[in-house]
């Protein structure tokens, strides 16, 4: 039995779309903290604490049953009544919590001991309203005022924050027994024979502006009928499924689908079924641009309507003009959109803010990947206009000073530094450690680029434009041979990190090189140099492929991107390794991955972890404050999946392509329900000897063809 890692403080948080409740582990938000109930970016509840005459309850566990639900088991330290005193553990108090939109809560309590006890049961809540960019720098400054208003007859507390026209709201309704509302509490008269229950409901309706999101009304216990419960069922049903006698492995790919039914984002659609994939819980459940496409990318086998939503939201919040203070340019794929107070005042630029380099190209490639998996042609016609002004950003704005590379540097006085995924401040060095300065090249941005021009030129040849096609064709084979020419250093067989304001290449040996593998734009004469210097041992951990050489000057293993792994990351690099026929070294880092999520509680793979060295003796080590669950990396697990079997969907070509290497740990395995457009899959893949064999089990098998992953993969021409 695997060590199992808990990531950050004991807590519990569950959530429903934009909803989350974070809590201690006893269901109870202390003061001060990070924990509370948060309501499109804005903190509502930020104390909540349940006593029995003043006394607090003594917990014996709690935990979240569902992503959008929890039970808490608490007893009791005696505690003194006019009728005398209770004594210990005779009194049990359940708290379940379900979110759908509002907050449906449920208080149970048991009296177990053999007299009649009665005493007051107390809520003690508090309101802050404070904005999640606040609470999570620990600055929260109230600008605003809060009001609180108490209906005796309807039983019903209503708390609301005003500043201006920002209005946030959280009202409480009593269902059942009567209650008092005094001194910031909700107090009720507890009496109980020997064995009688006593239940309560508070319904938590939240309200934005005029906006009211109602709380379910019904109980939890009720909740394996509910709307939510029926949603998952429906979830599990169509998403690509495995079966394999690697329990490890089919544990961390069960919880992978899970997690990304959590994350799932309404996209305004009215389809109950098509999302937006939000990054990560607790801080990033709001819509983001390359998270959310990566995403997509990874889930393109499993779940490949994530893209259409993604697309969709997306597409609609391209920029249309020039803002400094938010880095927008005509044609650009937003980074991050908010919704709290410092956003509806622009006192922060997500509104949204366009700060990334990579989420342009990234939407190219995600509408052609989405294309080929459904064989939508309603995904061109309805796409092109954003696809071509996402082109004409590349030209323009992206590659600012015409070298045909793509560069960036923030023009807004709170704009961020970095704009690749590696984006904290600190993330690209030079080889002395110090920070380069802007504007910056990253290498991989090139390789995104060179893809999307290659995918859009396939779209445009299926729409009978073969000179647009033509001429994206000719840009990529010049940006091939430029990008080879200037970044590639030959003394250390790797690419340049970046190129600096200076246009110098920077050669600190960064995981950064591995997504080129993965965009195709390394010959494949230099693939090999390429897959063994991520290989060695100063990059690879053992639980995975570093972000940064252990022999740089600046590796910090507990670092947020200078030396932690981290499993997205690792992923697309493994893919890069399986597109050059390095399916040895893609199951490798499979298999670190799959380890990794082992040792973490549920199998569940945070953020990122630290890029400490396995000996055989330890464990993966967490990384403080990284978000679990996060999208990209459950979504690693999909992407590792289609690296170790080759899988491509072109239903374009009605075809499903397979070039599956299966290693000595993966000895047999079975997908179930892989859609590709209207055909469905099930098909059987198993180890002889050292060869892999397949047998179609369901589907058309005339339809599966082995192939080349890297083939596979190139459009045509």
């Amino acid at each position: 039995m695997p060590v199992k890692v808990q990531v950050g403080p004991p807590q519990i948080a569950i959530h429903q779309n934009r909803t989350v409740l974070v809590t201690g582990e006893d269901g109870q938000i202390t003061w001060p903290s990070e924990k509370g109930l948060y309501f499109r970016d804005t903190r509502l509840i930020s104390a909540w604490s349940v006593y029995a005459n003043g006394a607090p309850w003594v917990l014996l566990n709690g935990d979240a049953v569902t992503y959008y639900a929890a039970r808490i088991f608490l007893t009791n330290d005696a505690f003194a009544t006019q009728d005398g005193e209770i004594a210990a553990r005779m009194l049990s108090l359940v708290i379940s919590r379900e979110i759908d939109g509002g907050m449906h809560e449920d208080l149970d309590i048991t009296n177990y001991s053999t007299r009649a006890v009665c005493f007051n049961l107390e809520l003690s809540l508090r309101c802050d309203f404070a904005d999640m960019f606040e609470v999570k720098s620990g600055r929260i400054v109230r600008r605003g005022r809060i009001t609180t208003h108490w209906q005796p007859t309807a039983q019903v507390l209503a708390n609301t924050y005003r500043n201006q026209d920002f209005v946030r709201g959280v009202t409480i309704a009593v269902v059942g027994p009567e209650a008092l509302y005094a001194n910031g509490r909700l107090s009720f008269e507890v009496r109980l024979a020997p064995g009688a229950q006593w239940h309560c409901c508070l319904q938590y309706d939240l309200t934005d502006g005029e906006d009211i999101i109602a709380a379910p009304e019904d109980c939890v216990k009720h909740d394996a009928h509910s709307r939510h419960a029926d949603d998952l069922r429906d979830w599990e049903s169509r998403v690509l499924k495995i079966e394999t006698p690697n329990e490890e492995y089919y544990r961390f790919f069960h919880q992978a689908t899970r997690d990304m039914a959590a994350l799932r984002l309404e996209n305004g659609s009215g389809d109950h079924m098509v999302f937006m994939p939000a990054a990560g819980l607790p801080w990033f459940m709001a819509p983001f641009g390359r998270d959310s496409l990566i995403v997509s990318l990874q889930t393109i086998t499993v779940y490949p309507d994530f893209a259409r939503g993604a697309l969709d939201v997306l597409a609609g919040l391209q920029a249309k003009e020039c803002c400094d203070y938010r880095d927008a340019e005509p044609g650009k794929i937003m980074h991050e959109l908010r919704s709290g107070e410092l956003a509806h005042f622009k006192l922060v630029p997500h509104t949204p803010y366009y700060g990334t380099a990579d989420a342009t190209p990234l939407w190219l490639i995600t509408l052609h990947a989405a294309w080929r998996a459904t064989g939508d042609n309603g995904l061109i016609e309805r796409h092109l206009h954003t696809a071509e002004a996402c082109l004409a950003w590349i030209d323009d704005s992206g590659d600012r000073d015409g070298d045909g590379f793509q560069e960036y540097q923030t023009r807004s006085s709170a704009g961020y530094e970095n704009m690749g995924w590696k984006d904290s401040g600190e993330a690209v060095v030079d080889v002395d450690g110090s920070l380069v300065r802007g504007p910056k090249a990253l290498c991989e941005l090139q390789g995104y680029v060179y893809d999307a021009w290659r995918r859009m030129a396939e779209i445009y040849d299926a729409i009978g434009d073969a000179a647009h096609a033509a001429a994206l064709r000719a840009k990529a084979r010049r940006l091939f041979d430029r990008f080879n020419e200037v970044f590639w250093n030959e003394e250390d067989g790797f690419y340049a990190f970046a190129l600096d304001g200076d246009k110098r290449p920077i050669r600190s040996i960064a995981s950064n090189a591995g997504h080129c593998l993965w965009s195709g734009i390394v010959p494949a004469a230099r693939a090999a140099r390429v897959v063994a210097r991520l290989m060695q041992p100063d990059m690879w951990s053992g639980w995975g492929i570093r972000t940064l050489s252990a022999e740089h000057v600046s590796f910090n293993p507990y670092s947020y991107q200078l030396g932690a792994v981290w499993p997205h990351d690792n992923a697309i690099i493994a893919l890069g390794c399986k597109r050059y026929g390095f399916a040895a070294e893609a199951a490798h880092i499979a298999r670190d991955i799959s380890g990794a999520a082992a040792h973490f509680q549920g199998n569940q793979l945070p953020e990122l972890y630290a890029g400490t060295q396995k000996d055989g003796t330890n464990f993966p080590v967490q990384y403080l404050g990284a978000n679990v669950p996060q999208a990209w990396a459950a979504g690693s697990a999909f992407a590792l999946l289609a690296a170790l079997l080759g899988l491509v969907p072109d239903a374009v070509r009605g075809k499903l392509f397979i070039d599956p290497a299966l290693p000595s740990w993966m000895t047999d395995l079975t997908i179930r329900d892989l859609t590709v457009g209207n055909q469905n899959f099930t098909i059987r893949f198993w180890r002889e000897g050292d060869a892999s064999r397949h047998d179609v089990l369901a589907g058309d098998a005339a339809k599966v063809e082995c192939r080349a992953f890297g083939a596979a993969l190139d459009p045509p021409g």
